[in-house]
């Protein structure tokens, strides 16, 4: 399998009309060591302590334009961290997708056929349709069966504040809560084009299930504060499962409840302004969208806008609101 995208930076990207040009801070890593692995399954490698504890699975690269969280794994395995308890996997996902990431049009990479993050639920993983993604998506799932706590790193096209997102479920907001950051925690009930990692059912379904699963959203793509980002999320996770020395998270989270998805209806939806991921719009009733000739406007006081796509399309996720709770008492 080809190793991934030359590490040699480029200044400046070609980007399609009517979006702007983002920055490209870093170059794609090399992952070319990595790619073997030695799980059988190519891309993921595992660090066994030896010790009893549990498993913890950190996957980048669901998206293959999104590699800041890839930088961040490929230094830990690179400085041959071992988990001071229990087991350690590291995955690198859409490889096939990353193996195409050109600097000079970078939105063109995030999938080769379809996208890896909408495919996660039995009747995709479990029948007959095939794709490049779907197919990944199988080869993975052994390890992502085994994970007691997984984390899932991306970045975002748009400027938003950092988040991590823990889908509906109870323990997801709970593992979300405890990592602690970024700061801001949204708990959401996911996309109407499929089923993301996070709402997979190994973290959603069953009560006696005690695996959990939280996405981190860590920065901007292709910029050094996503990296940086990636890094601490990585590190506070390692130090909640007790395989890093150090003290849980003292961060108190912001918890957000999304209340309502906008999904773009036409081809025509178009935001009154460019919106920011995290802004709170303080009055019920404000227009900030139009989806067509149909005005989307917040339905109550004081609702945040998470991740709003500032270009979308018919089907998409366009934003989401979300109501801000007080932090809780952990």
């Amino acid at each position: 399998m080809n190793a991934g995208p030359s590490r040699e930076p480029l200044p400046t990207n070609t980007t399609p009309a009517g979006l702007p040009d983002f920055p490209m801070e870093i170059a794609p890593p090399d992952l070319a060591p990595f790619i073997a692995g030695n799980t059988g399954i190519p891309g993921f490698t595992l660090r066994d302590s030896g010790a009893p504890g549990p498993h913890v699975v950190m996957v980048s690269l669901i998206h293959g334009n999104e590699f800041a969280g890839a930088i961040a794994l490929a230094e830990l395995l690179r400085d041959g961290f071992t988990p001071l308890r229990g087991r350690l996997t590291i995955g690198f996902a859409n490889l096939a997708a990353f193996a195409r990431f050109d600097p000079a049009n970078p939105l063109t990479s995030r999938y080769v056929e379809e996208d890896l993050n909408r495919v996660w639920d039995d009747y995709q993983l479990f029948g007959v349709r095939r794709s490049v993604e779907l197919a990944r998506a199988r080869e993975m799932r052994p390890v992502i069966d085994s994970a007691d706590l997984l984390l899932d790193l991306h970045t975002m096209l748009w400027p938003s504040e950092p988040l991590l997102l823990c889908g509906a479920g109870a323990r997801g907001r709970a593992l979300a809560l405890a990592v602690g950051t970024p700061d801001l925690v949204v708990a959401d009930a996911g996309h109407a084009g499929g089923k993301r990692l996070i709402d997979y059912g190994r973290f959603t379904e069953g009560a006696e299930q005690k695996a959990a699963c939280v996405l981190a959203e860590t920065g901007e793509h292709w910029t050094q504060s996503a990296v940086a980002q990636s890094r601490a999320t990585i590190r506070a996770m390692l130090r909640h499962a007790g395989m890093l020395a150090g003290g849980a998270s003292a961060a108190h989270p912001r918890l957000a409840e999304v209340v309502r998805t906008i999904t773009a209806r036409t081809n025509r939806f178009r935001f009154t302004r460019a919106w920011r991921g995290g802004e709170i719009i303080a009055r019920a009733g404000t227009v900030i969208a139009h989806d067509g000739d149909t005005p989307i406007a917040t339905p109550e006081d004081e609702l945040m806008l998470v991740l709003p796509s500032l270009k979308v399309s018919h089907g998409h996720t366009a934003v989401r609101l979300a109501r801000v709770k007080a932090p809780p008492v952990l």
